[in-house]
């Protein structure tokens, strides 16, 4: 079973089209099949327009899909920055403004889903370590990426996103939550802090 047969049973349970900005979001958070199987009806209910009764719906959906044992794809997995730009790229690298997103992993450093936490201006995101901390937690993730994009697609870091860096790091610490990389992405590039050495 693919991500495509999946988003088509679930149109089909919950009487909308594919293209409705619930499913279009569902499948914009959990990134293969492996990971929405595991979300649990609290992480349902975070999406626009999915009350209790939806989330309820969801998750019997997807336990028919898992009884039906057909192969799904493999989780994806983060070993390098780059593979972060690649997973991310075409979510974040072409908008006109900031928008900040965690990529929550397991310790297999497999992505449990992405997660949006803030939406910014042109030239900022305001981040709290607080918002990306809850979500880690929620979620049980062993490490995460942060990544965000600069709309001027100059992706070297400014002395904001060192600092932003360094608390989330502090954070991490004190949790037990390590924050492996902070990836700057554009449609085209990416800038690593960890590769320059500036986390």
């Amino acid at each position: 079973m693919n991500i495509y047969s999946i988003k088509t049973a679930l149109a089909d349970a919950l009487c909308v089209k594919e293209s409705s900005p619930m499913i279009q979001e569902l499948f914009s958070r959990f990134v293969t099949p492996y990971e929405l199987l595991d979300a649990s009806e609290l992480e349902f209910t975070r999406i626009k327009g999915v009350g209790p009764a939806k989330a309820r719906q969801i998750v019997s959906t997807l336990k028919l899909a898992r009884a039906l044992n057909t192969p799904l794809e493999s989780p994806y997995v983060i070993r390098k920055p780059e593979d972060a730009f690649q997973l991310m790229r075409f979510v974040v690298g072409h908008l006109m403004h900031e928008e900040f997103w965690i990529l929550p992993l397991n310790t297999k450093n497999h992505v449990i889903c992405k997660e949006r936490i803030s939406v910014g201006t042109l030239n900022s995101a305001i981040v709290h370590p607080r918002e990306v901390y809850r979500s880690l937690i929620q979620r049980a993730a062993a490490s995460y990426i942060a990544v965000h994009n600069h709309p001027t697609q100059m992706t070297d870091a400014s002395p904001e996103d060192i600092q932003l860096t360094k608390r989330l790091t502090d954070a991490g610490e004190l949790l037990g939550i390590e924050l492996l990389d902070h990836v700057i992405v554009s449609t085209d590039n990416y800038c690593s802090l960890k590769e320059r050495g500036l986390m």
